[in-house]
């Protein structure tokens, strides 16, 4: 089992093996990718798709002295494995064990660390600069995907290095066309010319010979050079990236290694930038992924026989806010969901499907989502933005200078915030409600349960202003869901528990938290109040400062960053008021947290409920002191 793996150390094995032998390499490869990730989860179908460019690039350059940069990086998998890491993929996104992304804390192989889209053309142009100010000589190559393409941070990437022309390689996988036979026949032959290195000497040879005839010389060369471009736009299948200053070689069969090899090979001794077309697909070697690329592209652990994952008991509040969703959109003709290529992940498939005329997946592009549904907006549609938390973060300036300065009402659906767990630091949704709270006309909430998230949506359709709404990864509570949503008092938080020592005051999934901490402390003498703030902004600053002038004492539990997150918030307010309290605030300590189960990180964190419990009675000791003499006095030893 895995025989050619377990001979690959470091890429200097992979240069040694022909052919053949690199075809075995990467039949153990998909095996071993296939048998990790049913076990560990992660992202399958696009990592299936580039085993043999992997092989290739690994092959051709010379990690780690050629840079090698993967654009969002869940396809780096079997990069891990070339580069002597294979023995740990067992262990892939648990907690202590492989990231899922590119990471250079893990390995010298690793040129660049990235988790989001569409930036490695720019990492690998200021790695390009960085070599020739000092004077090193070494090949920059960024991977980047079709997908990927479509953000515009690409495309300002793409115009600056082809205005600079320093030399630097684009491989562009992409997995989302075919290569009949005759197109491969005729870009084979393409490929050949335009990658030979005499190719460009000679083109460079006819061109001064031609200027050097007297009188009409140069009219020849402008004459030979319409012609040239007359040939390429009708031949040359990548004229957009000729005209942004690339040398266009393409397409290649990304799955043979026969035809890449020597594409690549050539390529690295070009000089300028160049970009190499790819096509690859996805899912390839695993029938149920290639079949259904999408619910494989991140997929739970599954049964490697039947593809099948383990069936969810309970709802998840992805699926609770699709199925709202579908309901609004049949209510309301002006509703409108907009979403940055995550349709299924944000749970829209049944709203796409349903109404395909009023849903828009724009592709990797926030910035454009949140300023196309701010147009919608002002045109009087009524537009719901579903964006993973961590991905909103790219479009900052639009909710501000777009949608807040305008008050337009636009619907912001952040999935995935807090802790998200496995996908690591640059998926954690944790600072959503430091970078939305500061900004004007905004409201902010965050349900603590799947019936909140339900009445926050239906409420939010009643704000005539921005209204952000963020929620969790997994599954819900598990409570029944009401046949009809209730409106949400604007800013009114929810007293749960009532206690005379201390008030906890919980926001999100730290509602929950507070619920397990209060109970531990009650069984210590300690009585918490437990409050559901369920507004971040507008904070319910009467109920908080009447609270905290009763307690004077203060939990503030969240899971988003402590920096400028819900309990700056309530420590703000009481400054504000001169209110006089003992607040103690539980969050995301400054600092990025590595990829591990929620349950892990939550206790690696300290903010477990025992951790919390213990630190509230070490912040106010009297409390327990005090009950326990009390409890003496009127019970006696025994019962105290």
């Amino acid at each position: 089992m895995y025989k050619r793996i377990t001979e690959i150390n470091s890429p200097d094995d992979v240069k040694k093996l022909n052919i053949n032998g690199m075809y075995e390499l990467a039949d153990d490869i998909r095996e071993m990718l296939i048998e990790s990730v049913s076990r560990c989860g992660g992202h399958l179908a696009s990592n299936l798709g580039v085993v043999e460019l992997s092989i290739a690039l690994h092959y051709v350059f010379d990690s780690p002295r050629d840079k090698i940069i993967w654009d969002v990086g869940h396809q780096s998998y079997a990069h891990k494995i070339l580069t002597g890491r294979w023995q740990q993929m067992n262990m892939l996104r648990q907690f202590g064990g492989l990231s899922g992304f590119p990471k250079q804390e893990e390995s010298v192989h690793d040129a660049f660390n990235t988790g989001h889209s569409s930036t490695s053309i720019s990492a690998a142009l200021g790695l390009a600069l960085a070599r020739d100010i000092q004077g090193e000589k070494y090949s920059v190559v960024a991977i980047i995907g079709d997908g990927a393409l479509t953000g515009g941070m690409a495309f300002e990437a793409l115009n600056h290095a082809g205005h600079i022309e320093k030399d630097l390689i684009v491989v562009l996988n992409d997995n989302e066309m075919s290569i009949s036979k005759n197109v491969g026949a005729m870009s084979a032959y393409l490929n050949r010319l335009r990658t030979d290195p005499g190719y460009s000497k000679r083109k460079e040879g006819i061109e001064q010979a031609l200027n050097k005839i007297p009188a009409i010389g140069p009219n020849i060369a402008r004459a030979a050079g319409k012609f040239k471009d007359t040939v390429k736009y009708m031949m040359v299948p990548g004229v957009l990236f000729e005209e942004l200053g690339f040398k266009y070689i393409g397409p290649v069969n990304g799955h043979d290694l026969e035809e890449l090899i020597p594409v690549l090979s050539n390529v690295a001794k070009m000089k300028g930038p160049v970009l190499v077309h790819t096509i690859t697909s996805k899912g390839r070697g695993y029938e149920p992924a290639l079949e259904d690329p999408d619910r494989f592209h991140g997929i739970g652990p599954f049964d490697i026989e039947t593809g099948i994952t383990v069936p969810k008991p309970i709802k998840t509040y992805t699926e609770i806010f699709g199925k709202f969703m579908l309901e609004k959109g049949r209510e309301d003709p002006k509703v409108v969901a907009i979403t940055a290529a995550m349709t299924s992940g944000t749970g829209l498939t049944e709203f796409a499907h349903n109404f395909p005329h009023r849903f828009f997946d724009v592709g990797i592009c926030e910035q454009h989502a949140v300023t196309l549904a701010a147009g919608m907006a002002r045109g009087g549609l009524k537009p719901v933005v579903a964006i993973y938390s961590t991905f909103l973060q790219r479009a900052y300036d639009q909710i501000i200078h777009d949608v807040a300065m305008q008050n337009l009402p636009v619907i912001f659906a952040l999935d995935r915030a807090g802790l998200v767990g496995e996908d690591g630091p640059t998926h954690h949704g944790i600072y959503d409600l430091a970078y939305l709270r500061s900004i004007p006309n905004m409201t902010v909430m965050a349900p603590a349960n799947e019936r909140e998230l339900i009445d926050m949506l239906y409420t939010a359709f009643t704000i005539n202003g921005p209204v952000a709404i963020r929620y969790p990864r997994g599954a819900g509570e598990g409570l029944e869901l009401p046949p009809q949503p209730a409106k949400v008092e604007i800013g009114q938080s929810v007293v749960y528990e009532k206690g005379e020592h201390l008030v906890i005051i919980g926001i999100g999934r730290g509602v929950n938290l507070g619920r397990e901490v209060r109970s531990i402390l009650a069984k210590q003498g300690i009585e918490a109040s437990l409050l559901d703030a369920r507004f971040v902004k507008p904070l319910d600053e009467e109920l908080i400062i009447k609270m905290a002038a009763n307690r004077g004492r203060l939990v503030c539990i969240e899971d988003g960053c402590l920096a400028g997150g819900f309990g700056s918030a309530v420590l703000e307010t009481l400054a504000k008021h001169n209110v006089k309290a003992d607040v103690l605030c539980f969050g995301i300590p400054d600092e990025f947290v590595e990829h591990g189960r929620v349950d892990q990180l939550f206790d690696l964190l300290n903010l477990d409920a025992n951790s919390i419990s213990e630190s509230i009675m070490n912040r106010w000791p009297e409390i327990t002191s005090r009950e326990k003499t009390w409890r003496l006095l009127k019970f006696g030893k025994n019962q105290a």
